[in-house]
């Protein structure tokens, strides 16, 4: 039977945002498949924005071998593909706002200072706020670093449930301008989710400790915070996140149905047996109707499916 959509159908704006680093491997395409579904069963629109901001770790042709994969798989954005390596006066506006509400500071302090002087936070050294009341002197602040304070902040995931976090205890002042002048992922996205109109947020769960920041981020530039969803990620045997750093295979577009039935089982969604007879089409127009994300919560990992689905190196 058909899920009834429970989101207002002509509002829904989704998004998938992969960085070009590599070559889409299962991972990443669960996550642009359960964001493709939620948008499609809410009869929402579907962008793709290319997160190839950090120049030094984008790899040539990838992007392009991205887009290509994600078409072989019927996944098609529904607005021209926006690159935030061409979104640089945007971000730069953004920071101008922050400074002049004096909401962030220059910031001096090299990853080894800080490693040495800081406590382990949720995501490494929490920074110990040394820049905050100003540089020391003979030093030079080349980063620009976010005030936080520790009021809770509390948003209610669709799938993970209630999540708080303490920002200036748990993460620290954070960057948005680095030391090499290239702006932060949790200020970018940011500006390009607002830019988009993004309503609704589907990725992994490895993103979730960001969404604090930037909903504080959204907070201090006035942007309305969306609605999130945080899918489980697939990890290998030794329970390592799938990634380039783990050696994770890329997606073989070769064989695009039996790739999407396993992303549709890692999702929970159980399509029929019979299903596997069907073209592409056909099992995405079925995942569309069907789509119930409701199945996954609470679910923050999941191994990945068996290699034979997967381009072998």
């Amino acid at each position: 039977m058909k899920q009834k959509p429970s989101l207002p159908e002509q509002a829904y704006r989704g998004r998938f945002a992969p960085s070009p680093t590599g070559p889409l491997h299962f991972g990443s395409l669960v996550a642009a498949v359960g964001s493709y579904l939620d948008a499609k069963h809410h009869h929402g629109t579907w962008l793709v924005r290319m997160e190839d901001l950090d120049t030094p770790r984008c790899i040539a042709g990838t992007a392009e071998d991205i887009l290509h994969t994600l078409e072989a798989f019927g996944l098609h954005s529904d607005e021209p593909v926006l690159y935030q390596s061409q979104r640089t006066s945007a971000y730069e506006a953004a920071l101008c706002k922050l400074q002049a509400s004096s909401a962030v500071y220059p910031c001096c302090c090299t990853r080894k200072e800080i490693a040495d002087s800081a406590l382990h936070g949720i995501e490494g050294p929490v920074y110990p706020a040394t820049c905050r009341e100003g540089i020391p002197a003979g030093r030079e602040g080349k980063a620009w670093r976010v005030r936080t304070n520790n009021e809770a902040i509390a948003f209610d995931d669709a799938l993970q449930g209630s999540i708080t976090q303490y920002l200036e205890s748990q993460i620290g002042d954070f960057v948005v301008k680095r030391a090499d002048s290239l702006f932060a992922y949790q200020l970018a996205v940011v500006v390009d989710d607002a830019k988009q109109g993004i309503t609704h947020i589907v990725r992994g769960a490895d993103l979730l400790a960001s969404t604090p920041r930037q909903i504080h981020l959204q907070r201090l530039l006035g942007i309305t915070t969306p609605h999130y969803m945080h899918l489980p990620i697939a990890v290998n045997v030794a329970g390592e996140k799938l990634s380039k750093q783990t050696l994770a295979a890329p997606v073989d577009a070769s064989q695009p149905s039996a790739t999407l039935l396993n992303v549709l089982k890692f999702l929970l969604q159980k399509p029929p047996a019979d299903l596997a007879k069907s073209d592409l089409k056909t099992i995405l127009e079925w995942a569309i109707q069907n789509w119930d994300a409701t199945k996954l919560r609470g679910m923050s990992f999941a191994p990945s499916p068996p290699a034979p689905l997967m381009k072998q190196n």
